[in-house]
């Protein structure tokens, strides 16, 4: 699971050596890629995404798998094996401040930043957005053929959908005390380069027996450092699947 702008091309750099340990399946958030945009605001809650997620492995015919999820998608995945630790072998996830950021007064900070982004988003479409910082699709470190696929994707954003994820999805994403009841064995993948997420990893390694990596990149850490990223999730995954 990619995180807010992002789409299946995100992984392009992984899926090679992730098919070597696993079946990757990709997925997209709502409004992003070739996913849809429901209307129903509750879709874009992450209990909605949660119970989308146990729908899928039902669909994929698996008892159990290993999720892995960037920024807003590792909020997300960590939240589905909070609700769902029987169906979760193992989890990998990379810099997520939305998951780790302080739970007292995010949802004031939230609604400053995010909620005039949003305003201008359902104004103007995503177009406001190909050059924004949020969109990892524009960060020159990301290997160039990849970079050139999520361009192409970017078109395939909904504004509908994309304003949702940020407005109600962002809002509800900060696990607060919940990162201590975490119980599925727990990778993360450190983009070093980031320092707004290095303030939240006392936050992070509240995780019980969390595992951490520290890797050459920033917020994009898997596409900044495939090499890096795909030997430590390789490994772990081997060791829990």
């Amino acid at each position: 699971m990619h995180g807010a702008i992002g789409s299946r091309s995100y992984w392009s750099d992984n899926i090679a050596a992730l098919s070597a340990v696993c079946r990757p399946v990709v997925v997209e958030l709502w409004g992003h890629g070739r996913s849809p945009s429901p209307t129903d605001p509750a879709r874009y809650e992450p209990a909605g995404y949660v119970e989308e997620f146990e729908y899928l492995r039902a669909e994929l015919g698996v008892e159990r798998w290993i999720t892995i999820g960037q920024s807003m998608g590792a909020a997300l995945t960590l939240r589905y094996g909070l609700h769902y630790p029987d169906r979760v072998m193992a989890q990998v996830i990379t810099n997520s401040s939305s998951a780790f950021s302080p739970t007292d007064g995010w949802l004031e900070r939230h609604r400053t930043t995010v909620t005039p982004l949003v305003e201008q988003l359902r104004r103007e479409g995503t177009g406001i957005l190909r050059d924004h910082w949020v969109n990892p699709g524009r960060s020159k470190r990301i290997g160039e053929a990849t970079r050139v696929r999520l361009a192409v994707e970017f078109d395939e954003h909904e504004a509908h959908g994309i304003a949702e994820s940020l407005f109600i999805t962002n809002a509800r994403l900060p696990l607060g005390d919940r990162v201590t009841e975490v119980s599925r064995p727990t990778l993360l993948t450190v983009g070093i380069d980031e320092e707004r997420f290095l303030r939240l990893l006392p936050q992070a390694r509240r995780i019980p027996g969390l595992e951490v990596v520290e890797l050459d990149g920033a917020h994009a850490v898997n596409a900044h450092d495939p090499a890096g990223w795909n030997a430590a999730a390789a490994a772990f995954i081997a060791r829990h699947s």
